[in-house]
């Protein structure tokens, strides 16, 4: 798999890409996490993308770079939306959160609550093209 992490022979990196910058993509619905991932892709990011949230602490606990993580409000099981923003936190304090929700299916409060500093996005602003100024956001405000 090709990497866009690298310099062109100017030393220069190639216009369009995000140096190192990783994104990891956590929802249940697969058309979700392909439509954001590939919006998130053609600004140059890589993304790694995981259907449960047990997969996504696996990325994070093995010790892959992360620099932020887009969850589905709507993720359930074991380790749901909430409760994967705090153990990711727990994990990575640096971490940048954001937690995508449908306007009839708002982020559990408990998300809000313990991760205070999470970005909410709707998933409908994925759409209108808010996601270069949504990462913009996210990286300025993560801990160096």
């Amino acid at each position: 798999m090709p990497t866009t992490d690298v310099e062109t022979a100017s030393g220069r990196l190639p216009q369009g890409v995000c140096y190192r910058i990783q994104v990891l993509v956590v929802g249940r619905h697969k058309r979700w996490r392909d439509e954001i991932s590939a919006e998130i892709r053609m600004l140059g990011y890589q993304v790694t993308a995981c259907d449960r949230g047990v997969d996504a602490m696996t990325v994070l606990a093995l010790g892959l770079p992360v620099d932020v993580m887009v969850v589905d409000a709507a993720l359930q099981g074991g380790l749901c939306c909430a409760q994967l923003a705090v153990e990711a936190r727990a994990l990575r304090p640096g971490l940048r959160i954001v937690l995508s929700s449908d306007p009839v299916d708002p982020p559990e409060q408990d998300a809000s609550v313990l991760v205070p500093d999470a970005l909410f996005i709707q998933r409908e602003q994925f759409q209108d093209g808010m996601v270069a100024s949504l990462m913009r956001e996210a990286l300025a405000n993560r801990v160096a």
